[in-house]
C-alpha cells in the first residue's frame, strides 16, 4: 500500500529496503519542537489571511500543543512508516482533530517545512553552545586571576622556550573560546532568516504573509530567494565549521593536560572525578576525560567533511541527499557540548604543581632572551650580536653542567668583558615573567588586569542575555 500521505500518484507500496533507506524519523525526531512551533506559526498566519477558518486554526494549535506533549513525556507513537517528524505529527493531528488537519499543509511542502525546523535547531544549538562556551571561559578567568604569578615554562617547538605564567597560558584559551564565540554569532546571524513559505521551490499561490511566520519563529526576515530557501545548508556548514574550530582549540588543550598529568612531565594533577584507572594496572590515574574530548574532535571535523561532500554535486533545488544533513552535524553539535562541558570541569579541577613549574621554567636557559636583551638594553649592542653573545655564554653554562644564573660571571665576561654583576638580576624566572609588561605580555600585572577585564565583559555579556 502506498503512504496516503503522497500516494496518490502510486498503486503500490515501496520494498522494504527503499522504506529502509527513505525513513528518517529516527534522526529528524529530535525536530519535533522547531516543527510544531513552525506549524502553529504556519496555521495562524493562514487563519490571519483567510486561507483556513478561525476554527480550523484553533483545533490545529491545540492538537499541536497535546502532540507536544505527548513526545515530552515519552507517549508519543513515533511511526517509521510515516518516514518522517513532519508526517507523524501530522498523522497523530488528523487522530486528534480530523479533516482539518489537512488544512495545515497548505502552502507549504516539507522541503521548506523541513529547511526551516532545522534552522531553528541549529540556532537552539548555537544558543546552547555559546553558553557553554561563557561558562568555560569563566573557568578558565577564574583560574587565571588565582595563577596570574604562577610560574610555568612556556614552549616552543615542545622544547622549554621562555618563562611564562599559568595565568597567562589559560587566558590564551579565553581567547580563542571569544573567537568561537563570534564565529557562532556569526552564523547564527546569517542562518536567520526563515525558508517557511518557500514551499516546494516555486513559492505558493496562497496569499500568505511569510513576513509573519518569519517574524512569530522570531527570524529576522524571510530568505528572499525559494529555491535557495529549500536547498541551502550553508548555515549547517557554516555551524560544523565554527564547532570544528572550537573542537579544535579544545583538542589543543585537551592534548597539553594529557602531556603534563604525564609522570614524566608532572605539571599538574587532576583528582578522581576526571580521571580513571586501569584495569590490570592498580597504580595508574589516566585523563580520559581529556583524552575522549581530543578524539571526539574527529567526529565535528568528520561531520563538516561528510556534509560538505553531501553537498558539492547537488543541483538546485531540494534533492534527498540533504537528508543527510542532520544525523552527522546533530552528532557534531552534541559531542562538542560534551567536550566544552568536559574541558570546563577540568579546569575547575586542575591542580598545578607550582614547585615543578617554576623549576621547569628555568631549565633548558629559558632566560636566554632577557641576557640578550640586557646586552642591548644597558650596552647598547645590536640585538643580532647579542644573539651571539648569549649563545656563547649559554654554551658555556651546558658545557660546565650549571644553570644560566649560576654560571660565574668572570665566565660570562671571558666572553664579554663589559658584562657587569647587573646582568644576573635578570636571570630568574621571576624577573623574566615580570619584565613582560609589553601588551599581551605575561608579567603577572598584565595578566591580573586581562583576567579583571575578561570577568567584567563576561559578567556584563551574561547581564544582556
Amino acid at each position: 500500500m502506498s503512504n496516503k500521505m503522497w500516494g496518490g500518484r502510486f498503486g503500490e507500496g515501496p520494498d522494504a529496503i527503499m522504506e529502509e533507506i527513505n525513513v528518517s524519523i529516527d534522526v529528524d525526531r529530535h525536530l519535533y519542537a522547531q516543527d510544531i512551533a513552525a506549524s502553529k506559526a504556519h496555521a495562524a498566519m493562514l487563519s490571519a489571511q483567510g486561507i483556513i477558518t478561525a476554527s480550523d486554526a484553533k483545533n490545529i494549535a491545540r492538537g499541536l500543543d497535546t502532540i507536544l506533549s505527548e513526545i515530552d513525556k515519552g507517549s508519543f507513537d513515533f511511526k517509521r512508516a510515516l518516514e518522517d517528524i513532519h508526517m507523524n505529527v501530522e498523522s497523530r493531528l488528523g487522530e486528534l482533530i480530523g479533516p482539518a488537519s489537512g488544512r495545515l499543509h497548505t502552502a507549504r511542502s516539507r522541503n521548506d517545512q523541513v529547511a526551516t525546523d532545522f534552522r531553528l535547531y541549529v540556532r537552539d544549538t548555537i544558543d546552547e553552545i555559546d553558553a557553554s562556551l561563557a561558562a568555560f571561559q569563566h573557568a578558565l578567568v577564574t583560574r587565571a586571576l588565582e595563577h596570574a604569578g604562577t610560574v610555568m615554562p612556556g614552549f616552543t617547538h615542545l622544547q622549554t622556550a621562555q618563562p611564562v605564567t599559568f595565568g597567562h597560558h589559560l587566558l590564551a584559551y579565553v581567547e580563542m573560546a571569544a573567537r568561537d564565540r563570534g564565529r557562532f554569532a556569526d552564523a547564527r546571524k546569517r542562518l536567520n532568516e526563515s525558508p517557511l513559505g518557500a514551499a516546494a521551490l516555486a513559492g505558493t499561490s496562497f496569499p500568505i504573509d511569510r513576513n509573519a511566520t518569519a517574524k512569530a519563529l522570531g527570524f529576522i526576515r524571510p530568505m528572499a530567494n525559494s529555491l535557495d530557501a529549500v536547498s541551502d545548508r550553508d548555515f549547517v556548514l557554516e555551524t560544523l565549521a565554527a564547532a570544528t574550530i572550537a573542537s579544535v582549540h579544545l583538542s589543543r588543550f585537551a592534548e597539553e593536560i594529557v602531556i603534563w598529568t604525564s609522570p614524566l612531565v608532572g605539571l599538574v594533577r587532576l583528582s578522581d572525578k576526571f580521571t580513571s584507572g586501569s584495569s590490570i594496572m592498580p597504580q595508574k590515574r589516566n585523563p580520559d576525560a581529556a583524552e575522549l574530548v581530543r578524539a571526539k574532535t574527529g567526529r565535528v571535523i568528520g561531520a563538516l567533511t561528510g556534509l560538505l561532500i553531501v553537498m558539492k554535486g547537488l543541483p538546485l533545488a531540494y534533492q534527498k541527499d540533504m537528508q543527510e544533513d542532520k544525523q552527522g552535524a546533530m552528532e557534531a553539535f552534541g559531542a562538542l557540548s560534551l567536550a566544552v562541558r568536559a574541558m570546563t570541569g577540568m579546569v575547575l579541577d586542575i591542580v598545578p604543581d607550582e614547585a615543578k613549574m617554576k623549576a621547569a621554567a628555568g631549565e633548558g636557559y629559558a632566560t636566554a632572551t632577557d641576557l640578550a636583551d640586557w646586552l642591548v638594553r644597558t650596552l647598547k649592542m645590536p640585538f643580532r650580536d647579542a644573539h651571539h653573545v648569549t649563545g656563547r655564554i649559554v654554551g658555556a653554562a651546558s658545557g660546565q653542567g650549571v644553570p644560566l644564573h649560576e654560571l660565574p660571571l668572570k665566565d660570562m665576561q671571558a666572553i664579554e668583558p663589559k658584562i657587569t654583576r647587573e646582568a644576573l638580576s635578570v636571570l630568574s624566572v621571576e624577573a623574566s615573567v615580570k619584565s613582560r609588561v609589553s601588551y599581551g605580555g605575561t608579567a603577572p600585572k598584565n595578566v591580573a588586569a586581562q583576567a579583571k577585564a575578561w570577568l567584567k565583559r563576561l559578567e556584563k555579556q551574561r547581564k544582556l542575555g
